[in-house]
């Protein structure tokens, strides 16, 4: 699909907004990047009809092609700017590649001969975290050669994020292994036998590549903009999810373990790399559906996603915007995907969606590939849309648990404003009796309501 016939399906799949959005932050879409025209006047037309869904257009920067996707990206800020919608860019191909191939940049063997990691991708040869100083300079200079534009031309930066995953430093899948095999990282990280100290050396480093080359730069230049990275985020220790490219870690890793499901360690990232909004991931991934036995297909997803949620709704302060990475279809199936995986039903997806909300989410952003566009944002923006009605709540509220049941049951989420609480019940099974919260020693009794919210006052 080109992308104005992607717009145009956003636009007929979505309303225009029944309450104001005030100064909540926008929906993010991935695949509207860009209005889909050459023509001023008809992309004002399509980023006021977008504006009105609350839906953002974003700008991708991208080093090969920079004059290029420069000039595109300078006009389209231009127009938002002057109608006074907020401009965003995705600066994912300018953090590529610290570990470009060069044999400069990999392991060391005993015996001086370099080898490399391909266990994350056939294509990325994974070197030594160690090696990478000289990248930085280059690496900054691809994201400081957009922004030195932008800010000649008195333009504003109001969101910048990118998807940087399989380059620089990590630690999962043959990366342990690969350097222990490496003279230099044997010398560099003290207890290298110990995962979590291997884990927070690398995690360290990763961090101060990704403060160095972006987030300092940006906010040098843009204090106020909202800088991040997909799956950087606060959180309470412990990962429950894995990417496309994660294998599973060895025994020796100390996991927590539940069900079939070994949630990983993680180390503290967030504060050391700079960024300014948390971007968690709230994916269907394939293989989380087999570590659970509930007999509620539903329930193995929503379980799981809820999890993810509240760990980063928790840990996550409240000055600090928390956008989350949302997929409904089920995320990244084999060729030949096992019938008895179910996919993740609408209704209960749209569910899980106002649970993220009332703990503590900001906004969604929505990744699919373009094929699945209508329907993802169809059911993304109808919960967008709804939950202004109760901006108050969103804007000014507290969570008032972020409590997971281990079985299927009832599910309780809310925000606190005063003696009164937005609260949603979600139900797994046949209990009909109010469940009771107990909120700062004050009860707080939940009756079966489905499919919408409800606003009570706190007893006492």
């Amino acid at each position: 699909m080109s992308q104005s016939e992607i717009i145009r399906q956003v636009l007929a799949a979505t309303e225009p907004l029944q309450f104001p959005r005030g100064d909540r932050l926008p929906l993010y879409v991935w695949v509207l990047t860009g209005v889909g025209t050459d023509d001023d006047a008809e992309a004002e037309a399509i980023l006021r009809e977008l504006d009105a869904r609350g839906l953002a257009v974003i700008a991708p920067w991208h080093p090969a092609r920079r004059e290029q996707t420069l000039a595109e990206g300078l006009r389209l800020a231009r127009l938002q700017q002057r109608l006074g919608l907020p401009i965003t860019i995705n600066a994912t191909a300018c953090l590529y590649s610290f570990f470009n191939g060069d044999p400069a940049t990999f392991h060391l063997a005993d015996d001086g001969t370099p080898f490399f990691d391909d266990s994350f991708s056939p294509r990325r040869k994974m070197g030594c975290p160690f090696t990478l100083q000289p990248r930085i300079p280059i690496i900054r200079e691809q994201v400081e050669f957009f922004l030195r534009a932008y800010q000649a031309e008195g333009l504003s930066i109001d969101f910048i994020f990118a998807d940087w995953e399989i380059d620089g430093p990590l630690e999962w899948n043959e990366a342990w292994a690969a350097s222990k095999r490496c003279r230099r990282c044997r010398e560099n990280i003290p207890n290298l036998e110990d995962f979590r100290a291997f884990q927070q050396a690398l995690r360290a480093l990763r961090s101060d590549l990704q403060r160095e080359v972006f987030a300092e730069p940006v906010k040098a230049r843009f204090p106020q903009a909202m800088v991040g990275n997909y799956a950087v985020y606060p959180h309470g220790g412990y990962r429950y999810w894995y990417d496309y490219f994660e294998q599973e870690p060895p025994p020796e890793v100390p996991c927590l373990i539940d069900r079939r499901a070994r949630y990983r360690p993680w180390a503290h990232e967030f504060a050391r790399t700079g960024y300014t909004c948390a971007m968690p991931v709230v994916y269907t991934w394939y293989r989380l559906f087999n570590w659970y036995d509930f007999d509620q297909p539903d329930y193995r997803w929503f379980y799981n996603l809820l999890l993810v949620g509240s760990n980063a709704g928790q840990h996550t302060p409240a000055k600090v915007p928390l956008i989350s990475f949302v997929h409904w279809h089920t995320t990244s199936p084999p060729k030949e995907p096992d019938p008895s995986v179910k996919q993740f039903s609408a209704e209960k997806y749209q569910e899980l969606l106002w649970h993220l909300l009332l703990r503590g989410h900001d906004t969604f952003f929505l990744w699919c590939p373009r094929e699945e566009t209508a329907e993802e944002v169809r059911l993304v923006h109808q919960v967008y849309a709804a939950a202004l009605e109760f901006r108050e709540f969103l804007d000014r509220g507290e969570p008032v648990t972020f409590a997971v049941p281990p079985q299927p049951g009832p599910v309780v989420s809310g925000l606190r404003l005063g003696d009164r609480v937005l609260v949603r019940r979600t139900d797994f099974e046949d209990t009909r009796g109010p469940v009771t919260l107990t909120v700062e020693g004050r009860r707080l009794g939940v009756s079966r309501v489905e499919g919408r919210c409800q606003v009570l006052r706190l007893e006492g």
